[in-house]
């Protein structure tokens, strides 16, 4: 326990992409920045990661692209299918088109890949302080315009500005927001396997596969430069209770996907059944800031994955944060920047990301509407896409969404 508080420029609570992303665009404008992971080391838990263009550029501008790609997959399609006829619904074309069109291709990485590129970063700029086993419990205005912070252990630190990169189940976000995670009843099972096990009836041509069924769904595609198949399975659960935790189980998990194909059917057995991962998000809201703590990633606007968003918007929450504390000398003028940039759009995400999510898993009749619905979708048509995965610079201040 230190007696006196640690002092720091601009301090971040999370170790995760969020914030060693944002710590590294800080380090590249020549802004020290002091990392606090709560973890004993710095890791990244989970397997893939698609990576739009919008996360890419961000990868680019922060250095470390060529070190995300060199074990990347570079999809030639993202092809959504009946996962109880196994018939495609629809194919979004990702080859030389989709490439021209954003400037940057459309890959699939491993999360752990991704994370250790940005750690990477951060330890060759020499001005990113990285401390493990330090979690944050508090973050507290100062009258003198500084912010003290207290870890776990009694720790604490002086810093000018603050930023939550504490995930989904931020302690900084419960100082500033005060609300409670949202829970989606549904539960995932991951799993990763050697590519050949798979066959090459699935692998031969790279895809993200997305087997959408009722209250479930299935996402497939290779990792490791294709050394590695990557699987995860989402089902409602009908046993769910903010009581117990004994819902999502494999039985359940089984019996939900008895209703699909046999190609989904088959996937079963390449999930890990000792792990289940409960899904929550957050309800969006316009408060991110509260004096100088401001929260980012997860924290600031936790998404369920269905636009398979949630990594790539905090990568451009990580670059925004950093060109507003390298612009501005006072912390409120670049959170305030911070905000009119981020806010409005990353909350459009976060409820476009749920009404997503019942597209995918809706039943009976609807099924077959949305199947119809998109017969005659142009695969090179990106229209639709272009609020989400335009890169930052070059994505218009007011976007068009979807209706």
């Amino acid at each position: 326990m230190s007696e006196q508080p640690i002092e720091v420029d601009v301090l971040v609570s999370g170790g995760g992409i969020a914030g060693l992303a944002t710590a590294l665009g800080l380090a590249r404008g020549g802004r020290k920045a002091h990392v606090l992971e709560r973890a004993p080391e710095f890791g990244e838990v989970g397997a893939g990661i698609q990576l739009a263009p919008n996360a890419l550029s961000a990868l680019d501008s922060l250095g470390v692209l060529d070190k995300v790609l060199k074990d990347a997959v570079f999809p030639e399609r993202k092809v959504y299918l009946d996962a109880v006829t196994g018939k495609t619904i629809g194919i979004i074309d990702l080859g030389e088109d989709f490439v021209k069109h954003y400037g940057y291709p459309y890959v699939v990485a491993h999360r752990a890949d991704l994370h250790s590129s940005l750690l990477e970063g951060c330890r060759e700029s020499g001005i990113v302080g990285l401390e493990t086993g330090r979690e944050v419990v508090s973050a507290v205005n100062q009258p003198d315009g500084r912010v003290l912070v207290t870890t776990l252990d009694g720790s604490t630190y002086l810093a000018n500005a603050v930023i939550g990169a504490d995930g989904v189940r931020s302690p900084l976000r419960d100082g500033i927001v005060g609300d409670e995670l949202v829970p989606t009843k549904y539960v995932a099972y991951r799993g990763t396997v050697p590519t050949e096990i798979v066959g090459e009836d699935i692998t031969s041509s790279p895809s993200v596969l997305c087997w959408l069924g009722p209250n479930m769904h299935l996402i497939q595609y290779p990792l490791r430069n294709g050394k590695v198949y990557n699987n995860v399975a989402v089902f409602k659960s009908d046993n769910y209770s903010p009581d117990h935790d004994n819902w999502g189980t494999p039985e359940e998990l089984d019996a939900r996907f008895a209703v699909c194909c046999e190609s989904v059917q088959n996937a079963g057995k390449y999930l890990s059944r000792d792990i289940r991962w409960p899904m929550y998000d957050r309800e969006p809201t316009e408060k991110w800031v509260d004096g100088n703590i401001a929260l980012i990633g997860d924290a600031a606007h936790a998404m369920v994955q269905y636009l398979a968003q949630g990594g790539a918007q905090s990568l451009d929450d990580s670059i925004a944060m950093a060109s507003a504390l390298l612009n501005s000398e006072q912390a409120s003028d670049a959170f305030a920047e911070y905000t009119e940039r981020r806010v409005e759009h990353a909350n459009n995400i976060q409820r476009l990301a749920r009404v997503a999510g019942e597209l995918f898993h809706i039943e009976g009749i609807g099924r077959q509407i949305r199947n119809y619905s998109f017969k005659d979708h142009d695969a090179k048509d990106y229209s639709n896409l272009d609020w989400m995965f335009m890169p930052l610079d070059k994505a218009p201040a007011k976007r068009n969404y979807p209706a």
